[in-house]
């Protein structure tokens, strides 16, 4: 038996990752059960037929990061095959987004491959154990979360009542939408997952699975074929590393821009000389946010060669340069730990979710291709099989005798909830939980107009953005979850209480 530390999205999630700790898993094992379970039992949130990245850093061995991003589908398709079958929609939610669902917005899943790359190179458990609690969750049934329903509030009928069966799993039988707590039956997804536990992902992406996803988009005009999901392949690259006080972060390099954009946020609060978040380090903490956010909409986003714009974006804050022009503007998490000094921290998403379950296999499909302030190009994105943008940035960090998994969903925000955590933890050297819940700012660069939206109970200082302050702490500024494990204090474990959060300490 393992001795693992666990923070995720919910107590079933965690206990999943203890159930495999049980039968010998180490910490890759045990992320991997517990991010199966919270991306199969999070409706609305997460699914399997999305993105995933997994960073893993095995005591005594280099760190890796698992790229499972979505890729640009239509390989074999003509030109005028492509580019069809999305409609555009606005929701309210996060102060409002517009964004694309339907058949034409999927992009080539990832995450199904890099959990079994993850599997094959540092797992230690049967692959069928790391499935079996969320097979058992979705044929028993599970709870509809807090996080989940109030996203649903807004995309439960206009996304994900697009599908028979995808209506069916939200709704009941008077067309209502499901409240949090009630139990929620996806039809076929046990059976599915099943499937895939006794024959591995290739059944996903060469079997009857990616005969029916293929297809279904094929049907609605959608670019995902056949081709594409079997040639298609977890990549394992080299993590952008970056000192943060006396720790070493290892997080998600380019091609994504996550980890890149997290490092130039940190650097350029580097030399904070503060113990607290008053109304001037707060501006500082703002004016980081506006450069480098700013970098990325202008640089990144759109570039031909990401790698060599992250680097110019890291090496000008590193120097000093990038604040200078402002000194006069759907994911889940899972962190594990263990004894051994082993961290493995896994981001998923579906982006907003396409509303698009093909019939009979329970697995709702991504609308990565449609997440417009990600993917800027829309559906002309690229080549078939160039990977997506992406701000998830799964991170493990080191210190002499210590080890600690993090990372948060949040979309746009994901950067910079991880920012403020770290300063929070790393260099003002608040308490792990304390750090987490800490009031946070975010510099929204989304829209028409840039604007600072923030929690109660920050010292903001004057700015000459539009400032919108939330009533209380809400999911739409993340939900970080980190693990510790420490040579002479042992396990600490810590959930965001802007979600739901699960959490296992076997010091506890």
């Amino acid at each position: 038996m393992s001795n693992v530390a666990v923070a995720t999205t919910s107590q079933l999630a965690a206990d999943a990752a203890r159930e495999v700790a049980d039968v010998g898993g180490n910490a890759v094992d045990c992320a991997l059960a517990a991010a199966l379970l919270t991306i199969n039992t999070e409706p609305g949130v997460c699914a399997l037929g999305g993105s995933a990245f997994i960073t893993i850093w095995s005591d005594g061995a280099d760190p890796v990061t698992v790229d499972g991003n979505v890729a640009v589908p239509g390989k074999g398709l003509s030109d005028n095959e492509r580019k069809h079958g999305a409609v555009e929609i606005s929701l309210a939610y996060g102060g409002g987004i517009t964004t694309l669902v339907g058949p034409g917005s999927v992009s080539v899943p990832g995450t199904l491959a890099a959990m079994e790359d993850a599997w094959q190179n540092y797992g230690s458990a049967p692959w069928r154990a790391i499935f079996e609690p969320t097979i058992r969750a979705c044929h028993e049934g599970f709870a509809l979360s807090r996080a989940c329903r109030y996203y649903l509030g807004y995309s439960g009928d206009i996304i994900f009542g697009r599908s028979t069966d995808g209506h069916k799993a939200l709704h009941r039988d008077d067309g209502s939408l499901l409240d949090a707590g009630d139990t929620v039956h996806v039809p076929h997804l046990a059976d599915t997952l099943d499937a895939i536990a006794r024959e591995g992902a290739r059944l996903f992406y060469e079997g009857e699975v990616a005969q029916a996803l293929a297809g279904h988009c094929r049907d609605g005009g959608g670019m995902l074929t056949l081709e594409d999901l079997s040639t298609y392949r977890a990549v394992e690259r080299k993590p952008l590393m970056t000192n943060i006080g006396d720790w070493q972060l290892a997080s998600n390099p380019p091609p994504a821009v996550g980890g890149s954009v997290l490092a130039a946020l940190l650097l350029a609060c580097a030399d904070l000389r503060t113990d607290r978040w008053d109304s001037r380090s707060l501006s500082r903490l703002i004016d980081s946010q506006r450069a480098c956010l700013d970098f990325r909409q202008r640089n990144l986003d759109l570039a031909e060669d990401v790698g060599a714009e992250a680097a110019r974006l890291v090496e000008a804050a590193r120097t000093g340069r990038l604040l200078s022009r402002w000194t006069s503007a759907s994911t889940v998490h899972t962190s594990v730990v263990d004894d051994s000094g082993n961290g493995c921290a896994i981001t998923a998403s579906s982006g907003y979710g396409s509303g698009e379950m093909p019939d009979g296999t329970g697995l709702w499909l991504n609308n990565c291709l449609g997440e417009i302030e990600l993917n800027r190009r829309g559906l002309d994105a690229g080549p078939p099989g160039a990977r997506l943008p992406s701000n998830m940035t799964p991170a493990v960090a080191r210190r002499d005798g210590a080890v600690m998994a993090v990372g948060s969903p949040g979309a746009d925000r994901i950067t910079t909830a991880m920012q403020q955590f770290l300063i929070n933890y790393m260099q003002l050297g608040m308490p792990l939980a304390d750090a987490i819940a800490h009031p946070r700012v975010h510099v929204d660069t989304s829209g028409d107009e840039v604007q600072l939206k923030a929690e109660p109970g920050l010292d903001l200082p004057e700015v000459d953005l539009p400032v919108t302050v939330f009533p209380e702490l809400v999911m739409y500024f993340g939900g970080v979850g980190a693990a510790q494990f420490d040579d002479d204090d042992g396990f600490a474990v810590a959930a965001d209480p802007r979600r739901e959060g699960g959490v296992f300490n076997p010091d506890a």
